[in-house]
């Protein structure tokens, strides 16, 4: 997932900051060349996860840690397309897992805080959801099992610089961003009752790079404000009157991270806010 959003911004990272070499691997399903950077220290690969061993089997001695965040995303895209979902984010993922742990490779893989919506007593209101927190159990017992090395972070709706802003696979700030400035309406699904904790891409790096530094592995963290606004109060942020939609399966009522591991371990606290994010947009 390197040329996406999350990915290109850790790449950028790990190149300003560390004496890695990077390959990413993308399938460009919601990934885009534009993101790539330009730095002879980054290899920009398109492939597809299910043949990760045969990518990688010739470095694998040379890798140090693999950033997993390939996979099949978007809950609304998972009813329409589970088979690709179900490939991507089990077939796929397993071959990841299995490279990583036959290789002791250390694993940072991305949850989603979709699994943890309406405090975590659904993991299962989607394709999406569901494929991921079945990997989690997974990761588990081949921790108990083969002692494989993993970290596991839970992103909550991410925003900021490269976000995608057409398309199928954008997600709220970005979609509305573009609308706005393209003279378009601006929907929300539902009542507009529906509380998201909004994070900065800039705030999940730090987050990030601090397990690298840290060498903080085995633990799971979740990178998220600490804070959450309802759709509605992103609509008066955005000084919008939206118009409203018929509610979307498989969405949670309400998602709100705990960060105080990250904190206690990372020394990690977000500072960038939703409403000074929004007022220094140009729309």
């Amino acid at each position: 997932g390197g040329a996406g959003f999350v990915g290109s911004h850790l790449i950028e990272k790990i190149l300003n900051f560390k004496n890695f070499d990077v390959i990413s691997l993308d399938n460009y399903s919601s990934g885009s060349i534009n993101n790539h950077i330009r730095n002879k220290r980054v290899t920009y690969l398109k492939d597809d996860i299910k043949n990760f061993k045969k990518i990688f089997y010739k470095k694998r001695k040379f890798i140090k840690s693999v950033f997993h965040f390939g996979e099949f995303s978007r809950i609304y895209q998972s009813f329409k397309k589970f088979d690709k979902c179900l490939e991507s984010n089990t077939h796929g993922s397993n071959e990841v897992f299995k490279f990583c742990l036959q290789n002791n490779i250390k694993l940072i893989y991305s949850a989603t805080s979709a699994s943890l919506g309406n405090k975590g007593n659904d993991k299962n209101l989607s394709p999406y959801a569901f494929t991921k927190s079945k990997n989690l159990e997974l990761l588990e017992n081949l921790k108990k099992w083969f002692k494989m090395k993993f970290e596991i972070i839970y992103f909550y709706n991410v925003y900021g610089p490269y976000q995608l802003v057409k398309g199928g696979y954008t997600t709220l700030i970005g979609r509305w961003i573009n609308n706005i400035k393209n003279g378009l309406p601006c929907e929300i699904y539902g009542d507009g009752s529906k509380r998201r904790d909004f994070t900065h891409v800039e705030d999940i790096i730090k987050g990030l790079t601090a397990i690298m530094d840290q060498n903080a592995y085995g633990y799971t963290f979740e990178f998220g404000k600490g804070k959450n606004h309802s759709v509605l109060d992103v609509a008066k942020m955005f000084n919008i009157n939206p118009i409203f939609k018929e509610n979307k399966p498989g969405e949670a009522q309400e998602t709100l991270a705990d960060y105080s591991l990250a904190k206690e371990i990372l020394g990690w606290v977000p500072e960038i806010d939703l409403q000074y994010y929004i007022n220094t947009l140009k729309l």
